[in-house]
């Protein structure tokens, strides 16, 4: 792990987070989470921090790992299952408070979009934060819950699942929006590609990634934000 992907700390739970910071071309915009995949803060997760940034947003990836990267799905598997989703939830508590705090930030609440593992994290931190969070958007992720409770989600949600996904297949996909839906006065916008889980991932660690699909949900992804962000 090179530290050219660390370039911010800040306080979150009681210890020092780390992770990567970029800022539009224009210095400011509205506040955006990144969430890792399972794999860590990767290359890829840095990229798509770039391409935010680029689109004008001041994009954060916080590294929820402290440094690791898996290089394979069993190491990706312990390395998530040794980070309870209370402590990522609350590592990104602060990654929020770093955000909302930032000069270069408009506006009083962020966005947060969250891929794989950080889909469901995105979905847990906008329920736990309320109006702190204005819109989510998980790609490929849920809760681990299937029964988790989203009462406290006041943000608009945009989901980006595959068709071909057995780790969130979309029966999953639409209970959990069902479960939203009653929870709060929310209607998730969801929609499903003819893909495999892991189709934004143009690093294509699995094999799934899908150019033609990845840029439709890159394209509805933006407006969705500026939408609610902008």
């Amino acid at each position: 792990m090179g530290s050219s992907r660390h370039n911010v700390t800040f306080a979150s739970n009681g210890h020092t987070a780390h992770g990567y910071l970029a800022l539009p071309p224009q210095g400011v915009g509205p506040g955006l989470l990144v969430v890792q995949e399972w794999w860590g803060l990767t290359s890829h997760i840095a990229a798509l921090v770039d391409r935010f940034a680029a689109e004008g947003f001041v994009a954060l990836a916080p590294d929820l790992y402290g440094g690791a990267v898996a290089h394979d799905r069993e190491e990706a598997a312990r390395m998530r299952a040794e980070l309870p989703a209370e402590q990522a939830a609350q590592d990104l508590r602060g990654a929020v408070d770093l955000l909302l705090e930032h000069p270069g930030v408009a506006g009083d609440a962020v966005g947060v979009a969250g891929f794989c593992f950080g889909g469901g994290l995105a979905l847990v931190l906008a329920a736990q934060e309320g109006d702190r969070v204005a819109a989510v958007v998980p790609f490929y992720g849920l809760p681990d819950d299937p029964g988790f409770d989203y009462r406290g989600l006041t943000a608009h949600v945009l989901g980006h699942y595959a068709e071909e996904d057995r780790s969130y297949p979309p029966a999953a996909v639409d209970e959990a929006a069902i479960r939203i839906g009653e929870a709060t006065d929310r209607r998730p916008e969801i929609h499903f590609y003819p893909a495999r889980h892991a189709f934004m991932n143009d690093e294509n660690p699995g094999g799934a990634y899908d150019p033609l699909q990845a840029r439709i949900a890159w394209q509805r992804t933006l407006s969705f934000l500026w939408g609610h962000l902008g």
